[in-house]
């Protein structure tokens, strides 16, 4: 025999038997137990809405009577000055995946090779390229 068919059997067996009418009785009063819960939850919630629906109307109405205070006028926002560039200066690099530190030694490896000032050099971008 089936072992589910042996556990069913033996759950009903083992139960006690209700007539119609108290198993009626029973699924009424679970019945009515969840509405009742559902009701005070219902309850609580509109009286919980209530109270801050007054808090809100008596806030509303102490601005309404509150005297009027002048409207302070936050300052215009100062725009912030461009960065100061050192004499010379050509302005701002472009790096593609290249660090600061790196960038810095490209420059003056130029600048060496090449025998000129690195002020009187332009660089509009570094970038590492790899050649295979």
């Amino acid at each position: 025999m089936n072992f589910f068919a042996l556990a069913v059997v033996k759950a009903v067996d083992s139960g006690t038997k209700m007539e119609i009418g108290d198993a009626a009785i029973t699924a009424i009063f679970g019945y009515a137990v969840v509405f009742f819960g559902l009701v005070l939850l219902m309850a609580v919630l509109y009286i919980t809405g209530a109270i801050f629906s007054n808090k809100e109307k008596k806030s509303a109405e102490k601005e309404k009577t509150a005297p009027a205070k002048p409207v302070e006028t936050a300052p215009a926002p100062v725009p912030k000055p461009e960065p100061v560039l050192a004499k010379g200066s050509a302005g701002h690099i472009k790096l593609h995946d290249v660090p600061d530190k790196e960038a810095a030694m490209i420059m003056a490896i130029v600048a060496d090779t090449l025998q000129t000032p690195l002020n009187e050099l332009h660089f509009i971008s570094i970038k590492e390229v790899n050649k295979k």
